[in-house]
């Protein structure tokens, strides 16, 4: 997994309350198991018309937010079914980091397991970075993890909180897997031992 230490990119608002994991990524796209591939489908219900084409008024169909690597939502983003398929798409798309006022806890797990980072700030912070994303391109915020702060383009900063194993995780890049791995050498000591005590296993 990649690490997550400090972005500063441009902010894509989306005031919308109660994005759910549908509306994120819908359910015809769930039956791969690939994490690759998904951001074409990005709120694919948002983004293009039934015939398949762009709609131009859609945020990430716009110019200055196509290459947009953080997202400034409304409360209660990522509620709906639990799919990991959300944090998929948005981490295929681009996405690195999402600020709201709150989170579905399923989402919010699934974020920190797949490099996302989701940061939660009081509604006032998120008004201000919101207002900050829809200057577009010319105006870029900063997320520091290790410092737990969003700055927005005027200088604006604001604090988060986070939990500390869940920080150490993202700045270090380490997933189930990864965690798993750092043990790797105390696995194979206890694979020998069983090997040699039961070796008809």
């Amino acid at each position: 997994m990649t690490p997550f230490t400090t972005l500063t990119g441009i902010a894509a608002p989306m005031p919308l309350v109660n994005i759910d994991t549908d509306m994120i990524i819908p359910k015809q796209y769930l039956k791969t198991i690939q994490r690759t591939g998904l951001g074409r489908a990005l709120f694919d219900e948002l983004r293009y018309d039934r015939n398949g084409n762009e709609i131009p008024d859609f945020v990430l169909n716009m110019p200055q937010y196509r290459n947009a690597q953080i997202i400034v939502a409304g409360d209660n983003f990522g509620c709906g079914s639990s799919r990991e398929h959300a944090a998929w798409a948005l981490l295929d798309f681009g996405i690195r980091c999402v600020i709201s006022t709150s989170f579905a806890d399923i989402f919010y797990g699934n974020c920190f397991k797949n490099g996302i980072l989701p940061v939660v700030l009081p509604q006032a912070a998120v008004d201000h970075l919101m207002e900050d994303a829809r200057r577009g391109a010319n105006a870029r915020i900063t997320v520091d993890l290790a410092a737990q702060s969003v700055t927005a383009s005027d200088g604006t900063a604001f604090a988060f909180e986070i939990d500390p194993f869940r920080k150490h995780c993202l700045l270090n890049g380490l997933d189930d897997i990864g965690l798993t791995m750092q043990k790797a050498a105390a696995i194979d000591a206890f694979e020998a031992r069983a090997a040699a005590a039961r070796p008809w296993v």
